[in-house]
């Protein structure tokens, strides 16, 4: 069996706003540095690059700097952990080498964090954010993830994809990261696991083309949900109930996911799972993650049997995005300290809702249009693209803090 080892993670850390407080001069003239609002709508920028421990070739603080050193019109702070704040420790299970297709609980990762801020009145304006964060895309990130896959394509022996991700680099409104968030809302299929359990079932049923077909046209936004949700189900009717818990037992977790529900519960977040799935399977994921509540579609079963029809409404993308709304209101969370992640185009009407909408391994179209997209890592990149730095060991942290 694995070995837990406790990781530290900052709670309640004030480095994002320290890094602000430090460019009060740079703002205009009577900003509030607590309106949070007032921040998010102008220019400043959070850079967040994840670069995985086994990529590293390039010194990211130099080639940041250089690039800022070149450009007169931004100032660049490189954001320090907060030294007075509190950490809370994270149990997680080490890899048990032993056991067959054993995976690592979250890759390895240096995460480098700063605030880009413009020093000139014609781009510190909000009607510029979006011009800004293109210029920072264009001429930064985009030639740091050229030159950093470039680079590790040098060191492979192998041939390596010409669109490989060897780093994740958010550019970010700074208002995402000084908000204080509680409620993080996730989808379930290649999400909190690897696989669709719509397709799993169909192969079962030996319909597993046609339903994938049909579940990829819908995941790319090319498909109605519920029109593609009802003829998936139509076909998998006849399965036996028997093959359900034997499908329970061939899914399996998101690198990550474990670590990451474990960190926002020692975070304070409250954890929902909201699916397009099927309830039995999402009860299940859920018990073994420890979220804390569940919504999908109940599977229709009469005499031990799927019948092939469907329960009324769907949970399709506008009804992901109404339970996320009554469940933070239910709570008494504001939806700007919100965060849903997910990977498919049913995913986006609750992302666009929440102050962070995070892809997973997601399709083009969600990438596109979500706040950070997380490819290089597990679902522990939702943590970094939330501004928190990456896992520290706590006796690694205890010898630091004894060093001070």
């Amino acid at each position: 069996m694995p070995n837990n080892t406790s990781y530290s993670l900052p709670k309640d850390s004030k480095a994002w706003q320290q890094a602000v407080d430090s460019i009060a001069s740079l703002l205009p003239e009577g900003t509030n540095l607590q309106d949070f609002d007032a921040l998010q709508s102008l220019p400043i920028f959070a850079l967040i690059v994840v670069l995985p421990t086994h990529v590293s070739s390039i010194d990211i603080h130099q080639y940041v700097q250089s690039w800022v050193d070149e450009q007169p019109n931004w100032h660049l702070v490189t954001v320090a952990e907060d030294a007075d704040a509190n950490f809370v420790d994270v149990e997680i299970a080490d890899v048990d080498t032993t056991q067959p297709f054993a995976k690592r609980s979250f890759v390895d990762v240096q995460v480098f964090r700063y605030l880009l801020v413009p020093v000139t009145d014609i781009l510190m304006h909000p009607g510029k954010k979006t011009a800004a964060a293109h210029i920072i895309d264009d001429q930064l990130t985009t030639r740091l993830r050229h030159d950093l896959t470039e680079a590790y394509k040098n060191t492979q022996s192998a041939a390596v994809s010409d669109h490989l991700d060897v780093v994740d680099c958010h550019i970010l409104s700074v208002g995402h990261m000084l908000r204080t968030h509680k409620l993080a809302c996730f989808d379930m299929d290649s999400t909190l696991i690897e696989q669709e359990v719509i397709i799993e079932l169909a192969k079962t049923a030996g319909i597993g083309e046609q339903v994938e077909t049909i579940t990829e046209a819908a995941m790319r936004g090319e498909m109605d949900f519920d029109e593609s949700f009802a003829q998936r189900v139509a076909l998998l009717e006849g399965i036996p109930t028997s093959v359900l818990d034997e499908i329970c037992s061939r899914l399996t977790l998101s690198t990550g996911a474990l670590a990451t529900i474990s960190a926002l519960k020692a975070l304070g977040y409250h954890t929902v799972l909201v699916s397009g799935g099927f309830t039995y399977f999402a009860r299940y994921i859920a018990e073994q993650l420890g979220i804390d509540e569940v919504h999908a579609n109940p599977l229709d079963i009469e005499e031990g049997e799927v019948t092939g029809h469907i329960q009324l409404p769907i949970i399709n993308g506008a009804k992901k995005a109404a339970i996320v709304t009554h469940t933070a209101e239910r709570l008494g969370i504001a939806m700007s300290q919100v965060v849903c992640i997910g990977d498919g185009a049913n995913d986006l009407p609750m992302m666009a809702l929440a102050d962070l909408g995070v892809a997973f391994n997601a399709k083009p179209i969600v990438q596109a249009r979500a706040d950070a997209a997380v490819n290089v890592t597990g679902l522990e990149g939702v943590l970094y693209a939330l501004g928190y730095p990456a896992f520290v060991r706590s006796n690694e942290r205890s010898l630091e803090n004894r060093k001070i």
